[in-house]
């Protein structure tokens, strides 16, 4: 008898080991979806300047290309989980991926800065249908033992996409033109549609729940997310609350909170499950993925501020130093897998948080001569970080979550991520607006008729422009406050270095705040059948 149930055990552990080809194909055609709609967060970023000369945009416009893609990407994020409840993975999946293509040949066709702003917020909005799918696929179809290999393959493509966005664009937009940063979605995204149209089929529509909406919770939702996400994006540049569309977009974002909260917590079916949040690990995960949040977008946005501004690169350079980063994360994946089955999770993130916080702390040194190789071992520190950090965080908040709950939790876990990285955009502008006016303040301060060294190059500057025919004093003067400029820019980003590598610090204490998590090689578990 005891032989037999033995068999038997071995017979159903086997089953589970097996994986449906139907399954994978349509995972993997998912993961492409995802790459995608991350990917087109950051692809313009590096070519705005491309696009703006292509479109006769303003310099207070052209920003809007990729803050109405944010703003409609953020709304439906946690929406998503809904969504493929109510209608199932396979038509939310297939329906986004073909509107995420169709809207990115929208975009490559815009003749002026307005449509080109209404085509990217419709591309937002109908590709963040695909990011949490893929999470809360990779938890659900997938069992526990296999973790190791699919928990590497979300957070190398949720980090990667990122990174190697302003490679992306600013190798197309060099090589052709602009417009085909949103054309060369089209083939993967007519491909994305068709196989997930044809071999998705891990779930069933509940249309009946179609009664049940909660159309006020949406629209709350949406003024809440959308109008955060401008007083984020604009604050800076707007000067914060002494601009009153940021007065207006703080107030319709509070106001707009307070009614989707109430409902969330008193309607029979919220547009978004927030009970998630009473599992301790995933609430933690999630905060884990906010802090990932400001450094994944934080460091792809001052790395080519830094080399646009202080060392002259063009967007194709830029991009190619960048791509350290990506290297370092695509390598890092696999040795991420193999060990989160081997080791504590919460000891890879203290590895991951102190690897990353490392490659800040290198960049408090900054100066103005760093070039691809100084910026090589920061990078590098970053890109392993990152992926050391992002498979455990994964596991831990979404590995222990019922079938039930994981759809809404993935939205809600991606969404922390995103407003992690517009929370930290936010931030790291102000630092780098305020901290330039102290440091250019100080740095005049020294630049005095008493100081010897000042007087010295004041003059030796004077006399070289004087040999040129040029008026010597007053060239000398402006090149004098142009490198007092340069210098007070180069300190703030020092300064931004060093905020974020006591961030990264602090979350090592935070580790010891988590439940230890269970094994994740093993063949049991409560993962998400």
């Amino acid at each position: 008898m005891a032989t037999t149930a033995t068999t038997g055990a071995i017979a159903v552990a086997g089953s589970e080991e097996r994986m449906d080809p139907r399954k994978l194909i349509a995972f993997f055609a998912m993961v492409l979806g995802m790459f995608m709609s991350i990917l087109d967060i950051q692809i313009v970023s590096a070519s705005l300047a491309e696009i703006q000369a292509g479109l006769s945009a303003g310099s207070d416009e052209i920003g809007w290309v990729q803050t109405s893609y944010l703003i409609a990407e953020v709304i439906m994020i946690p929406l998503s989980g809904t969504l493929a409840r109510i209608i199932s993975t396979r038509y939310l999946f297939a329906i986004s991926a073909a509107g995420f293509t169709l809207s990115s040949v929208l975009c490559a066709t815009a003749t002026n800065i307005d449509q080109m702003i209404v085509y990217r917020a419709i591309q937002g909005f109908i590709g963040g249908g695909m990011i949490p799918s893929v999470f809360a696929a990779a938890f659900t179809i997938f069992p526990p033992s296999k973790r190791s290999i699919v928990s590497p393959i979300i957070g190398l493509i949720a980090t990667l996409a990122p990174t190697i966005g302003p490679t992306v664009g600013g190798y197309l937009s060099h090589a052709f033109s602009w417009h085909w940063l949103f054309l060369v979605n089209v083939i993967p995204g007519i491909l994305v549609a068709t196989i997930t149209w044809n071999f998705i089929d891990f779930d069933k529509p509940e249309l009946s729940l179609l009664k049940k909406f909660d159309w006020w919770g949406l629209i709350s939702m949406g003024i809440f997310l959308g109008a955060l996400e401008y007083v984020l994006e604009e604050g800076n540049s707007n000067d914060w609350f002494n601009d009153s569309y940021i007065v207006a977009g703080a107030v319709a974002s509070a106001a707009g909170a307070i009614v989707f909260f109430y409902r969330a917590f008193t309607v029979d079916f919220p547009v978004v499950d927030l009970r998630a949040f009473t599992n301790r690990n995933f609430s933690f995960g999630s905060v884990f993925s906010f802090v990932m949040g400001i450094g994944l977008y934080g460091l792809t946005y001052i790395y080519p501020v830094y080399l646009g501004r202080i060392r002259g690169y063009d967007s194709l350079m830029i991009g190619e130093t960048m791509f350290v980063s990506g290297l370092a994360m695509f390598l890092t994946a696999p040795i991420a897998g193999r060990l989160s089955t081997k080791m504590d999770l919460r000891l890879m993130m203290v590895i991951g948080f102190t690897s990353f916080a490392a490659g800040t702390f290198v960049m408090t040194h900054l100066t103005d001569d760093w070039d691809f190789y100084e910026l090589f071992i920061p990078q590098v520190l970053r890109g392993f970080g990152l992926m050391m950090c992002m498979v455990p965080i994964n596991n831990i908040a979404l590995g222990t979550m019922p079938p039930s709950r994981i759809r809404g939790a993935s939205g809600l876990f991606n969404l922390t991520r995103n407003l992690g990285g517009a929370v930290g955009l936010a931030v790291i502008n102000t630092v780098l607006s305020n901290r330039q006016d102290v440091h250019y303040e100080r740095l005049r301060e020294n630049m005095d008729w008493g100081n010897p060294a000042a007087i010295d190059q004041m003059n030796n500057l004077t006399a070289n422009f004087n040999s040129y025919g040029l008026d010597g004093a007053s060239a000398a003067i402006k090149q004098m406050v142009g490198l007092a400029t340069q210098q007070a820019i180069i300190l703030s980003f020092s300064d931004v270095f060093l905020i974020l590598t006591v961030l990264f610090m602090a979350m090592i204490l935070g580790v010891a705040m988590i439940k230890k998590p269970a094994p994740q090689g093993g063949g049991g578990g409560s993962g998400g059948h």
